[in-house]
């Protein structure tokens, strides 16, 4: 066994592997105290490997898929070594010794699962493959648990930016290649081939031109070359459902880098999880393909001006008619998940259930297409998806008349044909159920036969049928004309065989297991069936999730009294009333308000510089902006009350301070890293948010850096853009930038407190406030107090030719006397401020004055 188990281990490469025994999944060696450790499960020993006990531990295949889900989760592969021979066969094969066969029949990876229980189900899980030819990237992704694949091309510095917007749960790249992205998998580069990824495609959907499909690239052939090499390796040559390729133009989607992506938190928060992100803000979506269809809707919003209108104008119609959109989606959240349950059935890890969701997801399409189909005011873009509701009539009706109503998970133990369909089936079926009829009448004549009362007749994997006595009774079985004959003595019970029960036991044994076959038979015609017509109920999978997102789209802006969007084809940009979705959520779950602010922008006046305190909203106002141009460009209602958004073809935001150590990066080097690319690839037609540029470095480099940044923005760029900062000498720059205008967030003092508004106000900010807001952090008032001296002596010092930090060299730093003043001063502002003068008589205001002068080391 040992030698099998060695020989499997070696073709699962760098995967842990899954070895069947019996009902269990054994790991050894090294893959035992890997997955030991990371399951949680017990570290044991069996037997002996050059004289060393082996590492063992192991799951029960029942339960495999949640362990599996674990190990997917915490970055491993699983190979899964079956048995692929019953015991019998070995033992005809090869005698009584005769080890059982195994082999791997699947690789589980991150990116090629479908099962169920391993899958999110507001979340898609993309593979994708990379691949570099002539100076150009290749892109091929698909999403295996639906069948969806794209090919995109691309130059070598916007790879990454096409992966961030694709999120994939795996990726794969040609082994030495030097610019392989981090992470990827490196596969032989013989699959990454032009020639052999188009004869795959056309092979896979028996066509002998991918015209029909789209116009591809060699560089795009190449990548899904890879790809489809890929998921021949770990289905080990069985392929899942891939849909006909879609070729992806460069320019189709609003481009946004992984730094941009990350900064407004559109799929993930910044602590990790979808809590806190944009997408769980804004998602209403009532199924799980609808959640992943707004995922991908938000993470490549259209640059279309055509294909956004008609998204709108379908949000609209349901925004409209609130009766209709609830009853749409009731309707919709009863729906299975046809695509996922398509994408297990042409993989060849469907079972029963999957067949009935198909004809219950197919059926409620059909419904609704009858529903809607006969109004006369359906939007253009719900109108084409009608067709794809319809059609499959046969098949439901089919699967309707072959399937019981609830089909079960598993398939071996049969009972999911309805009664009816085959009328073999139900005789088999009949037979059995006889049978089992007469076993019961066999057992009461035996009990009769015999006078023992206790006589029963049981059944086990082993024996079959068989009767069962007490031991105390098995002299009146074993009388040599009984009838019956000794099989198993067990501690007080012993056990035995009859003719009548054997013929019976045959008769049920064979009735069962042709019923089976039967049934097996029909579970794989119905499977054909669904196969053939997978595209088309891949489309009708895609309508559903359309029309879902629309109405989840429309039922949020019902929320929140959101507006629609006017897309305008000019480098405009006028909001009233902005809101930030995330935070305004967070702010009305505390019982607050949200601050509303308008922003416009446009040719001659495109680039804004905000000042103000921290903490009065500029990064707020920023992303609030970025995020309502990104949600008009996904089809979507907007949080303001009116927004004309003139169309952007790519979005920036350098906002929030962070840094990537692994890389060797701090964060002023990550904040130049991500200013230079905005410097380098922003357009006339993009909008930018830019928050404190220069602060990690020194104060004069950091208003030096600003200064050339903002100029040019203006200048180069000349493209919309919100930039704040604390540098209050960038005010200057609307002396010679004409399209630039100052703007700042209010804030007041009131009785020594900062209080801030949220508000944005034309002009530059009169002060930054950082003192104040220091104190609202509770920085200690000594150290405040430290710092109002160090600031006043900077102030003085700015006009002197000794430069900005002239003056500090006579502070009295640390000195007993200063710390003493000020710890007083500090004792009498906390009291002073703690006074209720109103409620004070004139005798106590009195003592209060002589006291406060006896503290002060003056005689009253």
């Amino acid at each position: 066994m040992m030698a099998q188990y060695l020989a499997l281990r070696g073709e699962a490469g760098d995967c842990l592997l899954f070895y069947r025994m019996g009902d269990f999944f054994e790991l050894f060696f090294d893959d035992a105290r890997q997955a030991s450790q990371i399951l949680d499960i017990a570290l044991t020993t069996r037997g002996e490997h050059l004289g060393q006990p082996i590492p063992m531990c192991g799951v029960p295949v029942h339960s495999a898929e949640s362990y599996l889900a674990r190990l997917i989760k915490a970055g491993c592969r699983v190979a899964i070594a079956e048995q692929v021979e019953t015991p019998a066969e070995a033992k005809q094969r090869g005698g009584s010794k005769a080890l059982v066969a195994r082999d791997i029949v699947r690789f589980v990876t991150a990116g090629t699962l479908t099962e169920e229980a391993l899958l999110e189900p507001r979340r898609a899980n993309v593979l994708a493959a990379v691949c570099e030819m002539r100076g150009l990237v290749g892109i091929a992704a698909c999403d295996i648990s639906t069948g969806r694949m794209e090919l995109e091309e691309c130059a070598p510095d916007r790879l990454g930016a096409a992966l961030a917007r694709l999120g994939a749960s795996e990726i794969v790249a040609p082994e030495g290649w030097e610019a392989m992205p981090e992470g990827a998998i490196a596969r032989p580069a013989r699959g990454f081939a032009s020639d052999s990824g188009e004869a795959r495609l056309k092979a896979i959907h028996g066509v002998a031109t991918l015209d029909g499909f789209g116009l591809f690239t060699r560089t795009m052939l190449a990548a899904a070359g890879g790809l489809v090499a890929y998921l021949e390796h770990v289905g080990r040559g069985s392929l899942p459902l891939l849909l006909p390729p879609e070729a992806r133009a460069g320019n189709a989607a609003l481009a946004m880098d992984a730094a941009t992506r990350a900064s407004l938190e559109i799929l993930e928060a910044a602590q990790g999880g979808r809590k806190g992100s944009l997408i769980d803000a804004i998602d209403r979506c009532v199924t799980g393909a609808g959640a992943r269809q707004l995922a991908e809707d938000l993470s490549a919003p259209l640059t279309g001006a055509h294909a956004i209108a008609e998204r709108l104008e379908l949000v609209a119609w349901l925004h409209e008619d609130g009766l209709l959109r609830e009853s749409l989606r009731a309707a919709l959240r009863a729906l299975p998940d046809l695509g996922r349950a398509l994408g297990r059935v042409v993989a060849g890890r469907g079972s029963p259930r999957d067949l009935g969701q198909l004809r219950d997801g197919l059926a409620g399409a059909r419904a609704l297409h009858d529903r809607l189909g006969g109004r006369g005011d359906l939007p253009l873009l719900l109108a084409r998806l009608l067709p794809a509701l319809a059609g499959h009539g046969a098949l439901v009706d089919r699967y309707d008349r072959a399937l019981v109503p609830a089909p079960p998970t598993e398939r071996g133990q049969g009972g999911f044909i309805a009664e009816g369909y085959d009328a073999a089936l139900d005789e088999l079926r009949r037979i059995a159920g006889n049978a089992r009829r007469a076993i019961a009448a066999l057992e009461a004549k035996y009990r009769d036969q015999t006078g023992v009362a206790t006589l029963k007749i049981k059944h086990n994997n082993v024996l079959g049928y068989f009767v069962e006595v007490p031991a105390r009774h098995a002299d009146k079985l074993m009388a040599p004309d009984s009838g019956f004959s000794h099989r198993q003595t067990m501690a007080g019970a012993m056990r035995f065989n009859a003719l009548a029960l054997h013929a019976e036991a045959s008769r049920i044994t064979e009735a069962g297991a042709h019923a089976l076959a039967a049934e097996d038979a029909h579970f794989e015609e119905l499977v054909t069936m669904a196969i053939a017509a997978r595209q088309a109920i891949a489309q009708t999978a895609a309508a559903l999730a359309r029309i879902d997102v629309a109405a989840g789209q429309a039922e949020r802006a019902a929320e929140g009294g959101w507006a629609r969007p006017e897309i305008r084809d000019e480098p405009c940009l006028a909001i009233e009333g902005g809101r930030h979705p995330v935070v305004e959520a967070a702010l009305a779950a505390a019982g607050e308000r949200f601050v509303a602010n308008d922003c416009r922008l446009a040719p001659e006046d495109r680039l804004w510089l905000i000042g103000g305190p921290n903490m009065g909203g500029k990064s707020t106002f920023l992303r609030q902006n970025a995020l309502i141009v990104l949600l008009a460009q996904a089809g979507g209602f907007v949080p303001a009350q009116a927004a004309t958004i003139g169309l952007v073809d790519r979005l920036f935001s350098r906002v929030g301070a962070s840094d990537n150590l692994a890389r060797g990066r701090s964060t002023f080097m990550v904040e130049m890293v991500e200013t230079a690319a905005i410097l380098s690839q922003a357009t006339e037609r993009s909008f930018v948010i830019l928050d404190e540029v220069g602060r990690g470095t020194s104060t004069y480099d950091g208003l030096a850096l600003a200064w050339a940044v903002a100029e040019a923005v203006h200048e180069t760029n000349r493209c919309r853009c919100l930039f704040a900062t604390h540098y209050h000498e960038l005010a200057r720059l609307a002396e010679t930038c004409e399209a630039l205008s100052l703007h700042h967030v209010r804030a007041r003092e009131w009785k020594g407190d900062l209080v801030l508004l949220h508000e944005l106000a034309d002009g530059p900010a009169d002060r930054s406030y950082g003192l104040a807001v220091a104190r609202l952090a509770g920085v200690p008032a000594k150290v405040i107090a430290r710092a109002r001296a160090v600031l006043e002596k900077l102030e003085k010092g700015r006009a002197q030719t000794g430069g900005l930090a002239a003056g500090l060299g006579d502070l009295p730093l640390f000195a007993a006397a200063f710390e003493a003043r000020e710890e007083a001063c500090d004792g009498l502002r906390e009291r002073l401020r703690g006074l209720d003068l109103d409620a004070l008589s004139p005798r106590e205001a009195l003592d209060m004055l002589y006291e406060l002068k006896r503290e002060a080391g003056t005689d009253p």
